[in-house]
C-alpha cells in the first residue's frame, strides 16, 4: 500500500490484527486491499509474522479474490515471542492468542495516548481468550478506558444504509450485564451521563448542534402507566422533561417495540416522512443492537465515545469457526475504516475552528 503524498492534516489510523486465530487479520487483509484505503495513513498494530502467515494460508485458496500483500503495509510489528507464536491455532481461541491480541490492542493505545494516531480500528478479540490469558476485562472498551483515562464512555452503534443512504446512531445505555440487572443499574445519573456523551460525540464528531434524540422505554409499552412496570412513571418520564431544552430534542420514552418502525424506514426507504431522530439511546444491549443487527449486521460499526481519541471496530466477533476458510466478510472491517477516518477528519475540523 503506497505511503506517499502524505499530508500533515491526514488521520493516522490504527488498525489492530485482533485475536490472530479468528478472522480479524483475514478481514483487515480483504478490507485493506480496497483501493479507496491506498491514500490513508494507515499502520497495522500486530505481529508481522503471523500477518504473513494468514496472507499465506489464504492465497492457497481457490476463489479467494483480492488480499493486500503485507509488504505493501504499513506495520507495527509487535513482539509477543515464539512459544506464543507457538501455541496459536487457527479458530482456537486460547490464552496464547488472547495474550497476543492484547498485546496489540495495549500497543495501539500507548501510541494513540501520545498523539502518534488519531484513532485505532480494532479487529475483534475473544473475551474468553483474554481471560484464559489472565486479562479480566469485559471487553476491548473497558482496557481503552482505563489505558487512555478516560472518565466516561459509551458505546454507540453507527450503519450508513445502503439503500437511502441515511445514518443510524444507537448508543447503549447499559451494555454487557445480566438483564436482571438492567434495572438496577438504570438511574437518572446514568442517563444524563450517556446523554451527555451522546450530544457531545453529535456535535463533535457528527456536525449536528441541535440533535433530536429517541429514548427507548424499559418495559412493554413504556410501561402502559404503570400497569406493566414503573421505571418510566417513577423517574424516565420526569428525567427527559427535565432534560429536554432549546439545544435538545428528546423524544420519549417510545415503547421499545415501536420504536425502530421510523428508523427501519429511513434504512430501507419505506416512507419518505420517516422523520427518524438524529440518535437512538437504547436501555439496554439486545434492545439496541438486535434491530441494528438485523438492519446492518454486515455494515454496522461499533465506536467508543468518550476517549480522548477515535476507536472504531467492526460489529462482529471472531468467528473461530470459519478462521482461515477465506469466507470471512469484510464490508463492516471496511465501514470501521471509513468511519474512522471521518470522525478524525471532522474532529481535526472543529478543533481548528477553535484553536
Amino acid at each position: 500500500m503506497s505511503q506517499s503524498n502524505h499530508t500533515i492534516n491526514r488521520p493516522r489510523l490504527a488498525i489492530t490484527l485482533g485475536d490472530p486465530a479468528g478472522i480479524g487479520p483475514e478481514v483487515v487483509l480483504k478490507a485493506l486491499s480496497d483501493s479507496q484505503f491506498w491514500e490513508f495513513d494507515i499502520t497495522v498494530v500486530g505481529t508481522r509474522s503471523l500477518l504473513v502467515d494468514t496472507y499465506t494460508k489464504l492465497k492457497s485458496i481457490d476463489g479467494i479474490g483480492k488480499l493486500v500483500e503485507p509488504s505493501e503495509l504499513k506495520i507495527l510489528d509487535v513482539e509477543i515471542g515464539a512459544a506464543t507464536i507457538a501455541n496459536i491455532i487457527p479458530g482456537e481461541g486460547s490464552a496464547a492468542s488472547g495474550r497476543a491480541s492484547f498485546a496489540f490492542l495495549e500497543q495501539a493505545i500507548a501510541r494513540a495516548t501520545t498523539g502518534e494516531f488519531d484513532a485505532i480500528v480494532t479487529a475483534p478479540i475473544a473475551k474468553s481468550a483474554w481471560k484464559a490469558a489472565g486479562y479480566n476485562y469485559p471487553g476491548q472498551t473497558e482496557l481503552l478506558q482505563e489505558k487512555s483515562g478516560a472518565k466516561r464512555v459509551g458505546m454507540l452503534f453507527v450503519a450508513r444504509s445502503p439503500h437511502t443512504g441515511w445514518i443510524l446512531r444507537t448508543l447503549l445505555a447499559t451494555t454487557h450485564i445480566p438483564l436482571c440487572q438492567v434495572a438496577k443499574v438504570l438511574t437518572p445519573e446514568l442517563m444524563t451521563q450517556k446523554l451527555d456523551l451522546l450530544v457531545e460525540c453529535l456535535k463533535n464528531d457528527f456536525g449536528i448542534e441541535y440533535p433530536r434524540i429517541a429514548v427507548s422505554g424499559l418495559n412493554p409499552h413504556s410501561g402502559e402507566q404503570g400497569q406493566l412496570g414503573t421505571e418510566e412513571q417513577d423517574w424516565l418520564v420526569h428525567w427527559i422533561e427535565e432534560q429536554n431544552s432549546t439545544k435538545l430534542r428528546l423524544d420519549g420514552p417510545i415503547p421499545p417495540d415501536t420504536m425502530w418502525v421510523k428508523p427501519g424506514m429511513a434504512w430501507y426507504g419505506n416512507s419518505q416522512n420517516s422523520n427518524p431522530a438524529d440518535a437512538y439511546l437504547a436501555l439496554y444491549h439486545d434492545q439496541g443492537l438486535i434491530p441494528v443487527k438485523l438492519m446492518a449486521f454486515d455494515r454496522a460499526v461499533n465506536t467508543s465515545i468518550g476517549l480522548p481519541f477515535v476507536r472504531t471496530s467492526p460489529d462482529h466477533g471472531t468467528a473461530f469457526d470459519i478462521a482461515l476458510k477465506g469466507i470471512a466478510d469484510a464490508t463492516s472491517m471496511k465501514a470501521a475504516i471509513e468511519l474512522a477516518q471521518s470522525l478524525s477528519i471532522q474532529r481535526k475540523e472543529r478543533k481548528s475552528i477553535f484553536v
